[in-house]
């Protein structure tokens, strides 16, 4: 996948801390592959970081646009007429094409070339972006989305190939630093940004957005990306039942987990078939993987101990990060009625603290232990989640500023660390496989979260409806205060007693289930914080990087 010129860059990347598989090499040739102490390693090139920069800038695209539309979703479904359960595929196709397409990304650099590979994708993403600003309707406003999504999703990968790839152990943390941009960053900004984009210049300048860094990004990867001719002779090398299974498998649980509770899951015909197929087909993709001889990705990796691990809690990050940006949006609309803008301006205080922090993240990662690093991270996400969890109905813009600088501060600190010591002991011709697993176990950890969070909160709800309801009698004198008092209020404005009484009805239905509606939030945030402590506690149980692989470590 990447020219000769670099592999020994990538073969640095083979770390002591790696477990012992048959693609792994001997404890003997591994110290033999380490930097010698005192010896100082070749500078980076400037061509190098300039393909690093670019990537990560294409991967923070990719990723601001599953949420970019979050704000905006509303204003897109009254232009299109789209109903709300129609508007939900114009985020589902876009998040389905790219959890589709990540798995594609290593094969398929590797026949045309890292360089052409991105450049051509980066294009059609760009036109894509374009067509979804000029959508007239919703079917073409799917189909550009999906399109947009299957060309956006190979950028998010091939970012994290290339830092893997194009720099030694010692500076990766400083890449890892601009992917964690894309990874934490980009979901928690992407709300407030659809939000002034669309009450300001509409919601159309959304996808826009995408021109000016798009062509950056062209400029800066044409001139630094080397070019290799393309290895035509790969697709002989092909798992074309692998790819088959895979991408009806993911499609299909994507589909499930973002439509499921809009079609009271199996209660659906269509989800119910979806659930069979994904079930049958993800199950013959991981025989497909195990016993292949030319396998699409390399499950194997997951059975080393921090591939693994790293795996579980990236797919954790995840559910809590996209199922957070989920949640947050739908409170202060709901609740508080807030606008595009008005929530965004909320959100914004748990993305923009983490540019202040990131550019220290790799300089801190030289004195700190990154498995306890990786690990206090964690636990100041989940301490936001459940600082969230204590809500009324009164809680809103003010109230949320300590909660998101919390996480700000935390975020920055999982995905750095988290990456390297995931990757620790990946060999070169296993990066495609790696990133491509890594990447993609969040995003689906992403679509998991937004699944738990939609059922989470309408089955809460109805419960917490009853309680409340059940408590409510017609002996508390409280009670019949308020209710004499909002009937007394009502006919002043002119309306009869007999609409009167009815209507204060009325107002404390609705009072109980706003109430019902901040406790179901208040539970899923719990939720959250519980599936971010219990990784904070698995990430200790991660094999700290040895040898060239732990300078950043030490």
């Amino acid at each position: 996948m990447l020219p000769d010129s670099q592999q020994s860059a990538a073969r640095s990347a083979n770390m002591d801390g790696k477990e012992s598989t048959p693609e792994s090499h001997s404890p003997k040739a591994q110290g033999a592959s380490s930097h010698p102490q005192g010896t100082q390693e070749e500078p980076v090139p400037l061509k190098s970081w300039l393909a690093v920069i670019g990537s990560a800038l294409g991967a923070f695209m990719a990723v601001l646009d599953i949420q970019i539309t979050s704000s905006s979703l509303r204003d897109i479904q009254g232009t299109l007429g789209a109903s709300v359960e129609e508007g939900s595929w114009i985020s589902s196709s876009y998040l389905i094409a790219e959890i589709v397409t990540i798995p594609l990304t290593g094969w398929l650099s590797q026949v045309f070339g890292t360089r052409l590979y991105v450049i051509v994708n980066t294009i059609l993403f760009i036109i894509f972006s374009m067509l979804c600003g000029t959508a007239q309707d919703l079917p073409s406003m799917i189909m550009f989305r999906a399109a947009q999504g299957f060309t956006g999703g190979t950028l998010i990968p091939m970012s994290f190939s290339i830092i893997l790839s194009m720099l030694p152990p010692s500076k990766r943390p400083v890449g890892l630093a601009m992917f964690s941009v894309t990874a934490v960053f980009a979901p928690s900004i992407g709300p407030a940004i659809g939000g002034f984009l669309t009450e300001n210049f509409g919601w159309q300048s959304a996808f826009y957005l995408n021109l000016i860094p798009g062509a950056i990004m062209l400029a800066l990867l044409a001139y630094s990306l080397p070019k290799v001719p393309m290895r035509f002779d790969m697709l002989k090398k092909n798992d074309i039942p692998g790819i088959v299974f895979m991408a009806i498998g993911l499609s299909c649980l994507t589909y499930t987990l973002e439509e499921g509770q809009r079609k009271d899951w199996l209660g659906s015909e269509i989800i119910q078939v979806t659930t069979a197929l994904a079930i049958v087909f993800m199950i013959l993709f991981v025989i497909r993987e195990l016993t292949a001889k030319f396998p699409l990705v390399n499950l194997r990796l997951l059975a080393r101990r921090n591939f693994g691990i790293g795996s579980f809690a990236n797919t954790a990050l995840g559910i809590a990060l996209y199922g957070a940006v989920y949640l947050l949006p739908l409170y202060l609309g709901a609740i508080q009625g807030y606008n595009a803008w008005q929530i965004g301006q909320v959100m914004i205080w748990s993305g923009l603290p983490q540019l202040a922090i990131i550019p220290f993240v790799p300089k801190i990662m030289t004195k700190v232990d990154p498995r306890f690093m990786l690990s206090i991270g964690l636990v100041l996400f989940g301490a936001s989640c459940l600082m969230n969890s204590f809500m009324d109905h009164n809680y809103a813009n003010d109230q949320f500023i300590l909660s998101s600088v919390i996480r700000a501060l935390g975020q920055p600190l999982i995905m750095i660390p988290l990456s390297m010591l995931t990757t620790a002991g990946i060999e070169k011709e296993q990066t495609g496989s790696a990133s491509a697993m890594f990447n993609m176990m969040r995003n689906l950890g992403g679509s998991v979260g937004i699944a738990i969070a939609s059922t989470l909160l309408i089955q809460r709800e109805q419960f917490h409806s009853f309680r409340l309801t059940e408590q409510l009698s017609t002996t508390n004198l409280g009670l019949q205060q308020w209710l004499t008092t909002t009937a007394q209020n009502l006919q002043t404005k002119g309306i009869s007693l007999e609409s009167a009484n009815a209507g204060s009805l009325q107002l404390l239905a609705q009072k109980v289930r706003t109430e019902a509606y901040v406790l179901a939030f208040n539970d899923v945030f719990l939720v959250f914080s519980i599936i971010l402590f219990i990784a904070a506690g698995a990430s200790l149980l991660l094999k700290k990087p040895q040898g060239a692989g732990a300078e950043g470590a030490h």
